[in-house]
């Protein structure tokens, strides 16, 4: 039996590598012994695909990459490394070449888009009082609580850089959708999903902190990716 490939997971805007707290383990419970998670700084694009490309080089053999939210941005232009067997988006961006996740929700704005404010330094951040309802609203309020004091912004700047070379065109990609996602539209969600031809989509009940709020069905999806990539 082929050994498992290492899953590296890749987070989104508002939330920092905590946000897979719950699908980490779980992963480790079926048998998955390297996990990793990384940190992005959040100020472009091109930094973000660069620092997960970094973490993906050190590590030998198969990866699967794993993104939520804007990380689903970060792995499409960071999958295209030749240890990349697989992508798995959850609740993500898929931009096209050219597309960037800015473009997509102003196409179909999400339920709370109005809920996002730039600061006087040019980071964006969902409100605090409306993160709980916006973001996270299948938690419990103190969990959501939580994100929101510790959410991590990011540079508004970076929600326009645009995809150069899509990976989702060349590698094996999965999808989760989020039905009740208000910050990117499900619409939105379900489109990207059928233009990457992804090999499974599933939709779950969910918030966008999907890996949080369900992270058992979200990391079925990744054994299955992991699987059938090995």
């Amino acid at each position: 039996m082929a050994a498992k490939p290492a899953i590296v997971l890749v987070h989104g805007f508002w939330g920092g590598a905590a946000h897979w707290a719950k699908v980490v383990p779980e992963l480790r419970r079926r048998g998955f012994g390297s996990l990793h998670a990384v940190e992005n700084p959040l100020t472009s694009l091109a930094d973000d695909a660069e620092r997960t490309r970094t973490m993906v080089r050190q590590i030998d053999g198969p990866v699967v990459l794993v993104g939520h939210s804007y990380g689903g941005a970060v792995i499409t232009e960071a999958g295209d490394l030749p240890n990349v067997t697989g992508l798995v988006y959850v609740a993500a961006f898929a931009p096209d070449a050219g597309e960037s996740p800015g473009q997509i929700s102003q196409e179909r704005p999400p339920a709370a888009f109005e809920n996002i404010a730039p600061d006087s330094d040019g980071y964006l951040w969902v409100k605090q009082d409306k993160y709980h309802e916006s973001f996270a609203q299948d938690l419990p309020e103190e969990e959501a609580f939580v994100m929101a004091v510790t959410q991590k912004a990011p540079l508004a700047s970076a929600f326009g850089d645009t995809v150069t070379a899509p990976a989702w065109r060349v590698k094996p990609s999965w999808y989760q959708v989020s039905t009740g996602d208000r910050m990117i539209h499900p619409d939105n969600e379900r489109r990207m999903a059928a233009r990457m031809d992804a090999r499974k989509v599933i939709e779950l009940d969910a918030s966008h902190a999907s890996l949080a709020s369900q992270p058992v069905a979200v990391t079925d999806l990744i054994e299955e990716a992991a699987t059938a990539s090995a």
